[in-house]
């Protein structure tokens, strides 16, 4: 280790956690110390009589429990096995560039060299011990060049070297050049000095041992409750060491880091300060690619094969709209970091389907329900879908509300105060521009009202959304002048629908009302104040409820079960090294509220009714993902026309625009 500060600090305060293992075995000894001197005293004469007998026995009982509990506790420690974060391992021959690059960068700070090279879906890159037993490499797989670290050729074995394994996150490799990947991981690489010291090796393998001897009694005890005692004092004597070393622990990385930082200012220094302007821009392009193109991809059962190309796609177009971020694209003409990948394509795919699997919790390997997309593909596989998909459910929790299929009298039409003179007298003119119309297709003119009834009988429609939602009682005065005694359509009226929720009585909370802090305790008013509300319009609201229930059904009915067996060759991750029993293990979005899910149903009603009556076509958005195109040019203000008919019940500003691009509402749609 060198002469650093941070470096010598950190040996002390691995010195101190190292202290707290010496105490706690000195504790376990002691009884058995006492018990010693009592046996020795009783055969040299010096201990005698029943006082001294009974205590004898009494010590020597209480030392063999405590070292037997003490024994148990170690030999816990000893085998749990420390979280390991998910990654896809790169053997040599799959990166021979970016193994000769490392090497280059630790011989250049006099460090040792990592044992392996790993990436993560993230934009973040640091050292990770893998030398417990338990972190062995799999066997090898014939023909795959991600298999692990440590292949048949075993060069770079993780038991037979103490280095810790470097892993880079995969958005790096595509956006940045070589040189600033060098400068990026140079800090990183240097920390491999401090962790080959003794002290501090040991001192982080004893509280990882710790960590894990407590997540591993927690995890038994609730599996075994017959375990669950002795679980309980294992876990508590564990957690108590564990406190008593954070504070050691948590120095003692700062100095490592510190130390790090301080030997690799000598190594591309400057070209440093300007890649880390790239990892910010990588991140915010990163996290937008995936929460606004990856997962409705992934809700739709599909997985996008090259999200790492996308990322440079995506930052491409940021610093082509973000004057911020001008002279960024300039850089590509550089030879970019992928290129010290063999096969960057396989790399990219395996990185793609981990990243589905940890935040989404997609399956292990892909099938007939979880096929991978390419980007090419996507607006017709992934967008026209998915916004069929939603039409049609949208339409059967219509069916379910017992909403008429067929508008009513002039329904279609709504309020004509927006239109011109000549619109309101022409019965035709809300249809807009005649091109649209079929040549075949007749028009009483006087009895205009009654068209859509008599042309398109029964059809899944727009125009049926439109006058359900719209907030409109001279309308629902007319259905029961047409119909009868008016039926409130809010809630279904069939106790025996399975889609139905559950009846209340008439002093509860409608559907669709946000719950409050005193219904539920996680709900605070700090966290209200911040929050959405549900819309005020009664159909919107009940509408908007039972399409959280059919959404909820669904995902419920779709949700992968546990892989069985290894995955594809050259397409997983490392999974032997974590256990994916809790996924998604960091979700990029809280669940969709009842309002965000039927303004998407209705954003996809409109785009399906758009398809199908002007010939818009579906498009992919790098940085705002599904978007519409119409005649070749993406439709940036829809949103807050739909906003305005779901939360207000106003359907004015939807039906102009509407009327303004020629889209027939009351024709039927082709859904999913």
């Amino acid at each position: 280790m060198g002469v650093e500060v941070g470096a010598q600090a950190a040996r002390a305060r691995a010195l101190a956690v190292l202290r707290i293992r010496s105490r706690a075995l000195a504790v376990a000894l002691l009884p058995a110390a006492a018990a010693v001197i009592l046996l020795a005293g009783g055969s040299t004469g010096q201990f005698v009589g029943p006082g001294w007998d009974a205590a004898r026995w009494t010590v020597s009982v209480v030392a063999l429990v405590v070292l037997l509990a003490a024994g148990v506790i170690a030999l816990v420690v000893a085998r749990a096995r420390p979280a390991v974060s998910p990654t896809v391992a790169v053997a040599e021959e799959a990166a021979p560039d970016l193994y000769r690059l490392v090497r280059d960068l630790a011989d250049r700070l006099d460090v040792p060299v990592p044992s392996a090279i790993a990436l993560t879906p993230d934009c973040d890159s640091w050292l990770e011990d893998r030398t417990h037993p338990a972190h062995g490499p799999p066997p090898p797989r014939d023909g795959d060049e991600i298999a692990g670290a440590g292949g048949s050729n075993g060069a770079l074995h993780r038991r037979a070297t103490a280095a810790p394994v470097l892993v880079i996150g995969s958005p790096f490799l595509w956006w940045m050049r070589v040189g600033e990947l060098r400068a990026v991981l140079a800090p990183v690489v240097a920390g491999t000095g401090p962790s080959a010291h003794p002290d501090i090796a040991a001192a982080r393998r004893f509280v990882r041992g710790l960590d894990a001897a407590v997540a591993g009694c927690a995890d038994r005890g609730s599996r075994y409750p017959v375990l669950r005692p002795f679980c309980s004092g294992i876990g508590w004597v564990a957690r108590l060491m564990l406190r008593g070393c954070q504070v050691h622990a948590g120095e003692m990385e700062r100095g490592v880091a510190a130390a790090a930082a301080e030997r690799a200012q000598a190594v591309d220094y400057g070209l440093r300060i300007v890649a880390q302007e790239q990892v910010g821009l990588a991140y915010a392009g990163w996290d937008r690619l995936l929460t606004r193109v990856a997962l409705p991809a992934w809700r739709m059962g599909r997985w996008p094969s090259r999200l790492d190309a996308g990322v440079v796609a995506a930052l491409t177009e940021l610093s082509r709209r973000d004057r911020l971020a001008e002279g960024f694209a300039s850089r590509l003409g550089e030879r970019p970091a992928c290129d010290l990948l063999e096969e960057p394509g396989a790399v990219d795919e395996a990185a793609s389907l981990l990243a589905a699997r940890l935040f989404h919790g997609g399956p292990a390997e892909p099938g007939p329900d979880w096929s991978p997309v390419a980007w090419e593909d996507y607006p017709d596989e992934v967008v026209d879908r998915k916004w069929r998909t939603d039409a049609a459910r949208l339409h059967r929790v219509l069916d379910a509300l017992g909403v008429r299929r067929t508008p009513g009298p002039t329904s279609h039409l709504g309020p004509t105060s927006h239109l011109s003179p000549t619109s309101r007298l022409d019965p035709t003119s809300h249809l807009g521009p005649t091109s649209h119309l079929d040549p075949t297709s007749s028009l009483d003119l006087t009895s205009s009202a009654h068209s859509t009834s008599i042309t398109h009988p029964g059809g899944p429609t727009l125009a049926r959304v439109l006058d359900h939602l719209a907030d409109r009682p001279d309308a629902e005065e007319e259905d029961q002048g047409a119909d009868g005694p008016h039926t409130d359509t809010s809630y279904p009226t069939d106790p025996t629908d399975p889609a139905a929720p559950p009846p209340e009585p008439p002093s509860a909370e409608p559907l669709g009302t946000p719950p409050t802090a005193d219904s539920d305790p996680a709900r605070t008013p700090e966290a209200l104040d911040g929050e959405d509300l549900l819309p005020p319009n009664p159909r919107s609201a009940a509408l908007a409820a039972r399409l959280g229930v059919e959404v909820g059904r669904e995902e419920a009915a779709a949700a992968p079960t546990a892989p069985v067996g290894p995955p594809t060759p050259g397409q997983g991750p490392d999974t032997a090294l974590w256990n994916d029993a809790a996924l998604p293990l960091f979700p990029l979005q809280p669940p969709r509220t009842d309002r965000e899910l039927l303004a998407d149903h209705v954003t996809a009603m409109v785009c399906c009714a758009a398809m199908d009556t002007v010939g818009a076509t579906p498009g992919l958005d790098w940085l705002d993902g599904p978007t519409l195109m119409v005649d070749g040019v993406r439709v940036a203000d829809l949103a807050p026309r739909i906003l305005s008919l779901v939360e207000d019940g106003d359907a004015v500003p939807l039906r102009t625009w509407l009327v303004e691009l020629g889209i027939r509402p009351e024709k039927p749609v082709r859904l999913g």
